[in-house]
């Protein structure tokens, strides 16, 4: 699913125009990113979490030219999905298990709540 799509989903489910579901899609994901840079940390019951990791600086290798390169110390950005959410991918019958057949239903099972 890209990010157009998903700005498509919200705007069919929630009846609303695609300008305004677009609104709404940039301001969670800006609202993500800015959280992250602060430091902070995002938590959404049932779905998972987003936190950043800070990453040691270490020695790499150009791999075209095999030279050394420096790289430095970086926060990454890292999702922890919730065990509800495992759950629900690896579900028997559900829709890894019909990959391939579109059954035209785009809503998630009745247990996934937010």
């Amino acid at each position: 699913m890209t990010k157009a799509d998903l700005i498509d989903e919200v705007a069919r489910v929630v009846e609303m125009t695609r300008k305004d579901s677009e609104t709404i899609v940039e301001t969670i994901f800006d609202s993500v990113v800015r959280s992250l840079h602060q430091g902070e940390k995002i938590e959404i019951r049932g779905f998972g979490s987003f936190r950043t990791r800070q990453r040691q600086p270490r020695v790499g290798r150009n791999p075209k030219t095999g030279t050394r390169v420096d790289v430095p110390a970086k926060r990454i950005p890292y999702f922890k999905p919730s065990k509800e959410l495992k759950d629900l991918v690896n579900e028997e019958g559900g829709p890894a298990a019909d990959a391939g057949q579109n059954t035209g239903s785009a809503n998630p099972p009745s247990s996934f709540r937010f």
